[in-house]
C-alpha cells in the first residue's frame, strides 16, 4: 500500500482529544481563583504556580522567624471506583484535599497551596469538573490555595469508566513549633475527634461487602442512617430524601484543619498540644502510633465513643471480626490530639467551639514500646 493510500492518524482518533482537554484546563481558572489569597501571584501560561512564603505587606506578614516546608501526597484510594458505581463525583476532590490537610497539619502546619493529578481515560468534562470543584471545596474548607493541577488522558493505561487521583500539599510551620514524638509525656490525654464516616481508607474491603452480601448502593438502607433524635415536637409533614447507600458511603473525608488551626493559636506560648495523629487505613492502632516516642505507650478505650452506624451495618453484612474492623477502620474517631493533662477540658472545649464532637479517648503510660493498647473489646 502506498504512502499516500494509508489511513491518516491523529492524536485524537489513537484517543487523546488535545483540544477538548486544554478547553477543560482553561475553564477551571475561575474555580482555582476562588482559593486564592494575596499570596498567590497571577502567572497567566505559566508552567508553575507562584506562591509567596510571606506577605509583601508588613500589616498582614505572618512573621515566620524560622520557617519549615511541609509537604505531602495521597491520594482516595479505591473509594474512585465506587464513585464511577454510583456516578457521584462531586465529594472526590474534597476526599482529595482531606487526606493530604489533615497530615499536614498533624506537624502543626499552616497549609499553603494544593496541587491535584488527575488521570482519566478520556475527558468528560462534566466527571472532571465535579472533580475538579470538590478540590476546591476542600481548599476552601482548609484556608489552602489551589494553586495547579494536571489532566492526564490515557486511554491505553485506563479503561472505560476508570480513573484515578491523586494530590500534593505544601505547608509551613514555625521551626520550634512543629510537632513531633519527643514532646509526648506519659499522663498525657488522648481527645478524639468524630469522623463523618469512612472517610477514604478501606474501600476495597467495603466494596467486597457490597458485593458479596448483594447490598444496593442505590437504595436507602434505615440501619446505615444515623439514628434520629427523639424530640417532644411534632415533626414536618414534609419528609426529606434519605441518603442511599451509595451516597453515605461516599460521605466526604471531614477536613480537621480550621479547628486544629484556631485550637493551636489559643496555646502559642506554652506547648499545651503535645502530639496529633490523623486515623486513616491501619485505624487507631496503626496511627495513634505514629506519634508516640518508642518509649511510651497510648492505653485508648474503644467504648469511649459511639460508634457510627455505618461500620456496625458493614461489620454486620460482611461478618467482619472486631479486630479487623478497628484495624481497617476509622470506627468513628477522625483525628486525635494529645495534650498534657491539665488542659485537656480547654482544648477539648476550643475543639467543641470550632464545630468538632470531642471524647476523652485514652491516655499515655511509660514503660512502653511506643504501641496502642486498645481496651474495652
Amino acid at each position: 500500500m502506498s504512502r499516500s493510500t494509508r489511513q491518516s492518524l491523529t492524536y485524537a482518533a489513537s484517543g487523546v482529544d488535545i483540544d477538548k482537554k486544554d478547553a477543560f484546563t482553561e475553564s477551571l481558572d475561575s474555580i482555582m481563583r476562588r482559593t486564592h489569597g494575596p499570596r498567590v501571584i497571577s502567572n497567566p501560561g505559566g508552567f508553575a504556580g507562584l506562591f509567596r512564603l510571606d506577605y509583601n505587606q508588613k500589616l498582614f506578614a505572618r512573621n515566620y522567624k524560622d520557617p519549615v516546608l511541609v509537604a505531602c501526597c495521597d491520594g482516595v484510594g479505591t473509594k474512585v471506583k465506587l464513585a464511577a458505581q454510583v456516578g457521584i463525583f462531586d465529594t472526590l476532590g474534597i476526599d482529595l484535599v482531606a487526606m493530604n490537610v489533615n497530615d499536614l497539619i498533624v506537624q502543626g502546619a499552616e497549609p499553603l497551596f494544593f496541587l491535584d493529578y488527575l488521570a482519566v481515560p478520556s475527558v468528560d468534562t462534566k466527571m472532571l469538573t465535579d472533580l475538579v470543584k470538590g478540590v476546591a471545596e476542600g481548599c476552601r474548607q482548609s484556608s489552602c490555595a489551589l494553586l495547579g493541577g494536571e489532566t492526564a488522558n490515557m486511554p491505553d493505561v485506563y479503561a472505560k469508566d476508570d480513573f484515578d487521583m491523586a494530590g500534593f500539599c505544601v505547608g509551613v510551620v514555625e521551626l520550634k513549633r512543629a510537632i513531633n514524638p519527643s514532646f509526648v509525656k506519659a499522663g498525657d490525654v488522648i481527645l478524639g475527634c468524630a469522623s463523618h464516616g469512612i472517610h477514604s481508607n478501606g474501600y476495597t474491603l467495603v466494596r467486597k461487602i457490597v458485593e458479596t452480601a448483594n447490598l444496593d448502593l442505590h437504595k436507602v438502607y434505615d440501619e446505615v442512617l444515623p439514628t434520629a433524635k427523639k424530640s417532644g415536637k411534632k415533626t414536618s409533614k414534609k419528609k426529606t430524601a434519605q441518603p442511599t447507600l451509595g451516597q453515605v458511603l461516599l460521605t466526604p473525608t471531614r477536613i480537621y484543619a480550621a479547628s486544629v488551626a484556631k485550637m493551636l493559636k489559643n496555646y502559642k506560648v506554652k506547648n499545651v498540644v503535645t502530639g496529633m495523629a490523623h486515623i486513616t487505613g491501619s485505624g487507631m492502632e496503626g496511627n495513634l502510633c505514629r506519634a508516640l516516642p518508642p518509649n511510651l505507650d497510648a492505653v485508648v478505650d474503644v467504648n469511649s465513643w459511639p460508634v457510627l452506624p455505618v461500620f456496625k451495618f458493614l461489620q454486620e453484612h460482611g461478618n467482619v471480626p472486631e479486630k479487623e474492623m478497628r484495624r481497617v477502620f476509622n470506627m468513628g474517631i477522625g483525628y486525635c490530639v494529645i495534650v498534657r493533662p491539665a488542659f485537656a477540658d480547654s482544648v477539648a472545649a476550643t475543639l467543641k467551639k470550632a464545630g468538632e464532637k470531642v471524647y476523652k479517648i485514652g491516655h499515655v503510660v511509660k514503660n512502653g514500646t511506643g504501641k496502642v493498647i486498645e481496651t474495652g473489646y
